[in-house]
C-alpha cells in the first residue's frame, strides 16, 4: 500500500522457518531488490560496488547476500519482476520521483559540509533500479539458477496470483499489495534478520468480520498506490464506516466525499494484468560462474561477496545430503 495502515489490520504472526522449508514463494522482486540495493549504498563505500568507468551496480552485492536465506532454508524463490506500469499508478511514481530529487539535493549538501554519515543515508535514498541494475540482477539470478517470472504489470498482483492459484505456496513481499490483491498467505521480513512474518487473508477477513471487497474498500478509505485516501480516516474509522454504510460508495456518500476513478481502482484490485506461468523449483547454482560474473565481468570487490557466495555453495551441500536422509 502506499502506507502502513494495514499492518494494525492485517493478521500477522511470526513464523519460524521450520515450517517453511521445502515451499516456493513468489517473490516481488522489485521490493526486494530495492531493499538489499540502498542496504548495501548506505554501508558500503561506493568503491566497492562501482566499476572503472562509474557503473553502480551495488544491486550484485545485495543479490549474494540476500538469497542465502533463501537457500539455507530450504526455500525456492521465484523473482517476480514489474512489468508496464499503470497509469492509475503515474502519480505515485511522479512523488517517487520528487522524492529522490529532494534526497540528491540534500545528498549534495552534505557532501559540501563533510557530512559523510548523512550523505551516505541520503545517497540511498535517491536509489533506483536502472537498466543495468535490473539487467545484471537478471542475469546473476540466471546464473544461480533462480526461477524469474516477468509480470504484465505489477508484481505484487502476480505474486497473489500465483499463490491463489496453488502455482506457489506464498507470495514475498513488504508491502501489503498481495493482501488487496487476493494472495491467501505472503511473507514479509525476507530481508530482515530473525523469523519471517506471516500474513493470513482469510484470517485478517474473519477478524475485521469483512469479505475481501470490504477491505479493498477500506483500503481506498485509507489510501493506497493507487488513490489517495479520505482525509480523516484511518483504518479503525475505515473498518466502522464499511461496516455501517456497506461498502466504498455508501461511505463516501455519506460523507460527501470523493475518490477520483474509485471503480477503476477498485477494479483494478481483483482484475489486474497478470499471466499463468511455469517454472522449474529444482535449483542448482552455477556459483563459480556468478562469481566470475560479479568480480571479474563487474569489478565488485570479492570481500563483499565472498562470505554470501560460501553461504550458497553449503545450503546446496546441505539440502542435497538432507534428500539422502
Amino acid at each position: 500500500m502506499g502506507n502502513a495502515d494495514l499492518r494494525d489490520l492485517a493478521s500477522i504472526r511470526e513464523v519460524a522457518f521450520e515450517e517453511l522449508e521445502g515451499s516456493v514463494v513468489a517473490v516481488d522482486a522489485h521490493n526486494w531488490l530495492y531493499r538489499y540495493l540502498t542496504t548495501t549504498v548506505k554501508w558500503t563505500a561506493d568503491r566497492k560496488y562501482t566499476t572503472d568507468d562509474g557503473v553502480e551496480v551495488a544491486n550484485l552485492i545485495g543479490v549474494v547476500q540476500g538469497l542465502p536465506k533463501f537457500f539455507e532454508h530450504d526455500l525456492v524463490p521465484v523473482m517476480v519482476f514489474d512489468g508496464a506500469v499503470t497509469d492509475l499508478k503515474a502519480d505515485e511514481v511522479a512523488a517517487r520521483r520528487e522524492q529522490r530529487e529532494r534526497a540528491e539535493e540534500r545528498r549534495a549538501a552534505a557532501e559540501e559540509r563533510g557530512d559523510a554519515v548523512e550523505a551516505a543515508r541520503l545517497e540511498a535514498r535517491t536509489q533506483r533500479l536502472t537498466d543495468t541494475i535490473q539487467g545484471t540482477t537478471r542475469e546473476l539470478l540466471r546464473l544461480l539458477d533462480v526461477p524469474i517470472v516477468e509480470a504484465p504489470a505489477e508484481g505484487e498482483a502476480q505474486c497473489a496470483h500465483m499463490a491463489a492459484t496453488g502455482t506457489v505456496e506464498y507470495a514475498g513481499s513488504e508491502d501489503y499489495d498481495t493482501l488487496l490483491f487476493g494472495a491467501p498467505y505472503t511473507l514479509r521480513q525476507l530481508t530482515s534478520k530473525g523469523n519471517p512474518e506471516l500474513m493470513d487473508l482469510e484470517a485478517t477477513l474473519a477478524d475485521l468480520g469483512l469479505d475481501r471487497r470490504g477491505l479493498v474498500d477500506v483500503a481506498m478509505l485509507c489510501g493506497t498506490d493507487f488513490n489517495e485516501g479520505v482525509r480523516g480516516i484511518g483504518p479503525k474509522t475505515a473498518v466502522k464506516a464499511i461496516r455501517e454504510h456497506g461498502d466504498l460508495w455508501g461511505v463516501l456518500e455519506a460523507r460527501d466525499k470523493e475518490i477520483p476513478n474509485a471503480a477503476a481502482v477498485r477494479e483494478f484490485f481483483f482484475d489486474p494484468p497478470v499471466a499463468d506461468v511455469e517454472f522449474d523449483s529444482t535449483i542448482e547454482p552455477d556459483v563459480p560462474a556468478a562469481r566470475e560474473y560479479v568480480i571479474d565481468e563487474w569489478g565488485i570487490d570479492p570481500d563483499e561477496v565472498a562470505r554470501g557466495f560460501e553461504r550458497i555453495e553449503e545450503s546446496q551441500v546441505q539440502t542435497g545430503l538432507d534428500r539422502w536422509t
